[in-house]
This record gives structure tokens, C-alpha cells and sequence, in this order.
């Protein structure tokens, strides 16, 4: 069929598609509310799946066995899928969408969607002591880009679309609009300013409209009307405030060591690791059910005051213990679920005893743990501002905003001062990646070391001769240079360390003798040798160049700090700034 013969409206239609992708302010908005409504409704069908997959797992009456054997037998089999076709679904998603966005240029495969949305399924389901919420985000997040991508859009626009898909994915998993908004800009762009605000938000709206469409107008927890009773009470809530920033400490220190434990292991016992979680959240279920899965109806119960306090006390010990094995042995799920459910049971504990002690004069129970899911929140995720507002939201409850204020404040600033690294963070250092600070990314549109940067001329092998190394180096501009073996980058060496050690009489040592810097082994930390990376600014190129007094500095992965990628010396610095160099230094290849 030609032009002629098509219908009016496939003609109209096509050629607003074609006005619409000139006009990219018009496009972004389209674009935020078709990802919004498309993200929301495979959330919500992520929520349906997981929750009738868990009916049938469990269904009412089931041997106590069943306990044990299905979430071990689910992890198993999760765990091969996970290592045999979605290695990238692995662990909360929160990381990995900060990878996409900041390292692969917004790139996440359709596979891995895939694999995150139906492991994490059938893991949750199987009872799975970790949450829905991150890997709804990594869902998200891939949908956006896999639209993005194959509409033809460029990698800025395709990088800024995919926070629109993470915030519509959290909006409709925890039923909060707002407080998805703030934990994307908070946490995921580390850019309250951001100039995707505008997509994030109306992906969010969209999505949390949509959300209602299908499921309902219905809060995630349905609680009393609390109030503060007595002004005396703030004490108890800086106490609850204490109480909340230890036991985050507590649980990230312990999630973090067992999963550096269990990536030391061999590479052939990947597959089998997930089991582990498996099999120790199993055995805690047998005895206390109530640790199975994210438990989000015990966390109901206790926001209403129905509680024994041996019983929270046992539980918030349980569920950290049991969350952060699930996760440091690699199956697929997060955090944010169990650490609203540990928050609610350490506030329960605490306004149990204050009750007891104080009847007159303190709320019920159910108001501290209400406020302790904020303060375990903010603990934990480090992200205060997006824990008041999501605790609001999730249950339309403002009469205690003040103490939630308060408990989350102290345990934020425990948390900080006890746990330097915040969790996702420090979850990317054992990966190898090294994502960019918020002060980086605030200033991504400023001069980078990409447009700097140039090949290595020279680079040195690790056991070179002092002798040869001076005789490839003693015509170059440059006063270090790279030294790399089959590892990757060990290191950088100065000119005038190999001269010195040449008036030594060391001329026949190896370069890897008077190297300041040992073998590659394991992940590299970031202050093991001075480096750059392609997205840093030109400014911290030059601050680092100042501090360790040379005019040149290696360029690295991301991913992994031994992968030299090349070069950004002084004289390109500031040629890039537009300042004139000699005539004499080389020139940049592209």
C-alpha cells in the first residue's frame, strides 16, 4: 500500500511521531507518562504473581516441612538460574540500576528485566526473607531504557528516562508517588536539582494512577490514629532514634561481612550459594513462621498494637539475621521491605517497655514502631528525607511527623558516624565499581576527563628492568608512568623513583621491586593508587595532579580500577580550559 492509499489517520499519526521526536521537551513528557503507565502495570503484576506463587507454596494447612524445603529448593533453583542466564538480575537492583545509569550509559538488557522480574518471583515467593521494592526498581528502570533504546533515542535521553522508569517502578510497588520522586533524585541521581525532575515526576504520578486503576485506593498499611500523648515522649523517641541507627549499623556491618565471605568462595559455588540463605531462613521459618518472606501483614499487625514484646525482640533479631543472609549469598531481592519490617519491631520493643514503665504518659507500642520503620529506613538506606515522606504516605498517618522527624535524624547521623560507606555504596566497592560521588554527578555537564584524555604512550611492565624502563622513558613529557602486567594496572611510578634507584646501583631489579603498589588482588579500593575516571571533571583531575605532585594520571574503569583505559596529563588539562600549551607536547590522538 503507498502514501496514497494509507488511512488519514496513519499519516497524521506518523507525522506527529515525526514532529514529536523535534521536539525533545514534548518527547520526554510522553515518553515519562507511557513508562509511568507501563512500569505500574508490570509492578502490579509482579505483586499479583509474587503473592498467588506464595498461595500455592503455602497453602492453609501445609506440613511444617514445607518450611524448610521450599525455600531451600526455591533458592536453589533461582540460584542456578541466576548464574546460568541473568547474572546481572542478582542482589536488590538499587546497585545495579546505578551502574546502568552512571557506567553503561542507561543500558539494561532485556534479559536481565526478565530474569529479575520472574526469579525474584518465584524466590520471593518461595518465602525469601528479602523485599520486592529494589528489584521493582531495576524492572523499572530496564523497561525505560529497553523503550528508550529501541525507539532510536540517544544515550543522554535514554540516561535521562531511566530514572523516570525507577520512580514510576517504587511509586506503584509502595504505593507512594512522593516519596519515589525523592528517593530517585536522593538516592539513585544523588541530585536533589536534577534535570530529569520534570520525567521523574510525572512517571511517578502516572504510575501511582494507574496503580489505583487496578488495585485500588488502598494505603500499604492501614494504622490507628496515633498522637504524641506527653511532650516527654521526644525522649523516648531520640532513645528509639538510638536504638534504630545501632541496629542498622548492626545489619549492614553483618550483611556486608557475610557477603564479602561468600564472594571469597570459588566461582564454581556460585550457583549453589543462594541455597545457603535458603536453607538458614528455612530453618528459622520451622520454628518462627513469622520470619518467612517480607512479612509485611506482621508488620501490620504490630502498627496496630497487637504484639508481645519477647515476641518483636526474637523477630527484629531473626529477620536481620536471616535478611542478611538471603542477600550476602546472592539471591535476587532487597532491602527496603525487611528494613521497614526490622524498624517496626525495634519500635515496638521500645514503646513496649516504655508503656510499661510510663502508661500515663507514652503512646501504645504501635506509634514507636510506626516511627521505627522510619528510623530503620534512614539507618539503613540513608536516605532521610525520602523515609519521613514514604513512612506518611505508605499510611496517611501526619500526627506523628515530629518524632519521626526526630528518631530519624539520630539514627541517620548513628548510622553515619558508626558505618562510614552507605549500604549501596559499599555493596559497589565489593563489585569492583566505584560509582561516582553526588558532587560528580550534581556537575556531569562540566568539562570531563573524557575530552582530555589520550592513549598511554609508554607502559611499563612490572618486571622490566630499572635499566630498560629509563632508557623507554627518558625522552617523554610526562614525570610518571603506567606499569601494568597480565593483573592490570598495578600502579604508577615516577621518573625520578626509577632514576633514583638507577644512582643506587639497582639498574638490573624489576620495575615490580620498587613499585610502591603490590599485585592486583580481589577489588582495588579507590585510594590504593591515584587515578581518574572518564566522568570525573577536569577540576578533581587537576586537585589530584596537585596532591600527588605530577602532571599526568592514569584513566580507569569503573568497573574495575586495574582496566587502564589511558591517560590525562597537565598540558591537556588545561588545553581543554582553552590555555595555550607548548609547542613542543605532543599532540592528542581522538
Amino acid at each position: 500500500m503507498d502514501s496514497n492509499q494509507r488511512p488519514s489517520w496513519i499519516i497524521g499519526l506518523g507525522e506527529s511521531l515525526d514532529r514529536l521526536r523535534q521536539n525533545e521537551g514534548r518527547l520526554a513528557l510522553v515518553l515519562s507518562v507511557v513508562i509511568g503507565a507501563l512500569v505500574s502495570l508490570v509492578v502490579v503484576a509482579f505483586i499479583l504473581l509474587t503473592g498467588r506463587l506464595a498461595a500455592r507454596m503455602y497453602p492453609p494447612g501445609g506440613l511444617g516441612l514445607r518450611r524448610i524445603l521450599v525455600p531451600t529448593l526455591g533458592s536453589l533453583g533461582t540460584g542456578y538460574l541466576l548464574w546460568r542466564y541473568f547474572p546481572f538480575a542478582r542482589g536488590s537492583g538499587i546497585p545495579q540500576t546505578k551502574y546502568a545509569l552512571f557506567i553503561h550509559d542507561g543500558r539494561i538488557r532485556f534479559r536481565t528485566v526478565f530474569g529479575k522480574f520472574f526469579c525474584c518471583s518465584a524466590s520471593l515467593a518461595s518465602g525469601i526473607a528479602l523485599g520486592r521494592e529494589g528489584p521493582s526498581v531495576q524492572v523499572g528502570a530496564g523497561l525505560a531504557s529497553i523503550v528508550a533504546r529501541n525507539l532510536g533515542l540517544d544515550t543522554k535521553r535514554v540516561k535521562a528516562l531511566v530514572p523516570a522508569g525507577a520512580a514510576a517502578a517504587l511509586a506503584a510497588a509502595f504505593n507512594t508517588p512522593i516519596a519515589a520522586v525523592l528517593f530517585t533524585l536522593e538516592e539513585i541521581m544523588g541530585d536533589m536539582h536534577a534535570e530529569v525532575l520534570g520525567s521523574v515526576v510525572l512517571s511517578s504520578a502516572t504510575s501511582w494512577m494507574v496503580l489505583h486503576l487496578v488495585l485500588g485506593d488502598e494505603p500499604l498499611f492501614h494504622v490507628a490514629g496515633y498522637k504524641l500523648v506527653n511532650p516527654a515522649e521526644f525522649g523516648v523517641y531520640a532513645v528509639l532514634g538510638v536504638v534504630g541507627g545501632l541496629g542498622s549499623v548492626g545489619f549492614v556491618k553483618l550483611l556486608l561481612g557475610i557477603r564479602a565471605r561468600f564472594m571469597r568462595l570459588p566461582k564454581s559455588t556460585v550457583w549453589l550459594q543462594p541455597a545457603v540463605g535458603g536453607l538458614t531462613v528455612g530453618l528459622m521459618g520451622y520454628f518462627v513462621p513469622e520470619v518467612l518472606g517480607v512479612g509485611y501483614n506482621q508488620v501490620e499487625r504490630v502498627l496496630n498494637g497487637d504484639i508481645v514484646l519477647q515476641l518483636v525482640v526474637l523477630l527484629a533479631v531473626l529477620k536481620m539475621v536471616a535478611t542478611a543472609v538471603c542477600y550476602g549469598t546472592g539471591n535476587a531481592g532487597g532491602i527496603f521491605g525487611p528494613s521497614l519490617f526490622m524498624g517496626s519491631m525495634m519500635g515496638a520493643a521500645v514503646g513496649g517497655v516504655a508503656h510499661a514503665l510510663f502508661p500515663a504518659h507514652t503512646a501504645g507500642p504501635g506509634a514507636y514502631a510506626l516511627v521505627g520503620m522510619g528510623a530503620a529506613f534512614a539507618g539503613i538506606v540513608r536516605t532521610p528525607l525520602t523515609s519521613v515522606i514514604m513512612i506518611f504516605e505508605m499510611t496517611r498517618d501526619y500526627t506523628i511527623i515530629v518524632p519521626l522527624m526526630i528518631s530519624n535524624m539520630i539514627a541517620f547521623f548513628i548510622s553515619q558516624k558508626l558505618q562510614k560507606e552507605p549500604i549501596y555504596e559499599a555493596l559497589a566497592h565489593q563489585d569492583g565499581v566505584h560509582l561516582p560521588a553526588q558532587y560528580s554527578r550534581s556537575e556531569s555537564e562540566r568539562l570531563q576527563v573524557r575530552q582530555a584524555m589520550r592513549p598511554a604512550p609508554v607502559v611499563l611492565s612490572p618486571d622490566m628492568r630499572i635499566g630498560t624502563a629509563l632508557h623507554q622513558v627518558e625522552d617523554g613529557a610526562y614525570d610518571a608512568w603506567p606499569v601494568a602486567g597480565a593483573g592490570g594496572l598495578w600502579g604508577m611510578i615516577r621518573t625520578n623513583e626509577l632514576e633514583q634507584a638507577a644512582d643506587d646501583g639497582a639498574s638490573h631489579k624489576k620495575i615490580a621491586e620498587i613499585l610502591d603498589h603490590g599485585p592486583p588482588s580481589g577489588h582495588p579500593s579507590a585510594e590504593e593508587f591515584p587515578h581518574v575516571h572518564l566522568d570525573n571533571s577536569l577540576s578533581l583531575a587537576l586537585q589530584r595532579m596537585g596532591a600527588m605532585r605530577v602532571n599526568v594520571l592514569p584513566v580507569v574503569s569503573r568497573e574495575n580500577l586495574r582496566q587502564l583505559i589511558g591517560i590525562v596529563a597537565l598540558n591537556d588539562v588545561l588545553d581543554a580550559y582553552g590555555v595555550a600549551k607548548p609547542a613542543d607536547e605532543p599532540e592528542r590522538r581522538e
